[in-house]
């Protein structure tokens, strides 16, 4: 059996997704047709040609970083559970990435795409984005018996990282899926479902809700896509005052920091807490002048006391 084979077994008992398993050994596979060193020889300066290929045939900062993660990761695997004796060759080696704020769509542009998205279907889909903050994947995957109705609750299973979480059914989505539902006639287990074709019947792929929302994309003249949506939940809710650490269970993030880069963006809290502070600073600022001028004062009332 090759290398990239075990390995491949291995990511699957960590129970990584079909999709991460994908990825990655599709990655590998790139390197190791490029490589003319066997892997056991392979040093940093290796490594730091591959990302000069890579960024030859234009590949984006991030893409580049993902090969390099998936690398790294294979090698602690030949190191570790191949028991090869090196040193992991992509150790300091990375690539400056940008770090662009996260797009949302403003209140009025949100109303601009739901107004020409009139599908009861795709309302449903999107509305579970927008107000659920669910990635595209998870979306796809949700089943029937994932929504509880009665108390207004999405189980979202096996998400990014293997981890689970519930989010909430507000009441405009909530609505818009009891609309769904009652015209939704397949017996799928899937909760949304293609309705032509071949596949009818069959639960609808990430790529077929990445058309629909490229469709009324161009529809409305927007320039939105799932993750936007998903941006725009986390920002209204920041903006309306909802912790952080919410807001971070909510989205499924790992990590704080990266529900932190929505701080960037969301400008009402800014400007809120701003203009909130300002008012103690000048406050504070007019109480000092006021004591100044008293004192003034009080000084010159002493000096013409003096001499008279």
């Amino acid at each position: 059996m090759e290398t990239t084979e075990r390995y491949q077994r291995s990511l699957k008992r960590k129970n990584c997704s079909p999709c991460t398993v994908k990825n990655y050994i599709n990655r590998i596979h790139q390197f190791t047709r490029w490589i003319n060193t066997p892997l056991d020889k392979v040093t940093r300066r290796e490594i730091g040609a591959y990302v000069d290929h890579l960024l030859r045939k234009r590949l984006i900062p991030k893409t580049i970083t993902c090969h390099l993660q998936t690398l790294h990761l294979f090698f602690d695997y030949l190191i570790e559970e191949e028991g090869i004796p090196m040193t992991n060759p992509v150790t300091r080696v990375s690539i400056r990435l940008p770090k662009p704020l996260p797009r949302c769509l403003r209140d009025d542009q949100t109303d601009m795409l739901f107004a020409v998205i009139t599908d009861t279907r795709d309302r449903a889909m999107f509305m579970m984005m927008l107000r659920c903050g669910l990635r595209v994947e998870e979306v796809a995957r949700l089943t029937m018996d994932a929504v509880d109705y009665r108390r207004r609750q999405v189980f979202v299973l096996n998400g990014k990282g293997a981890k689970d979480r519930v989010v909430y059914l507000s009441d405009d989505t909530h609505a818009v899926l009891e609309t769904y539902l009652r015209k939704r006639s397949s017996k799928s287990k899937g909760l949304f479902v293609v309705r032509k074709g071949p596949l009818c019947g069959m639960p609808i792929s990430v790529r077929g809700i990445q058309k629909r929302i490229e469709y009324y994309a161009r529809k409305s003249g927007l320039d939105v896509s799932c993750h936007r949506l998903r941006h725009t939940f986390a920002t209204q809710l920041l903006n309306a005052e909802a912790d952080l650490a919410t807001i971070q269970d909510l989205l499924g993030h790992e990590h704080i920091t990266t529900t932190q880069r929505y701080c960037r963006v969301a400008n009402l809290k800014v400007q809120r807490d701003y203009y909130k502070a300002m008012e103690v600073v000048l406050r504070k600022a007019q109480g000092e002048e006021r004591h100044l001028t008293e004192r003034s004062h009080e000084w010159r009332v002493v000096q013409r006391t003096k001499r008279n």
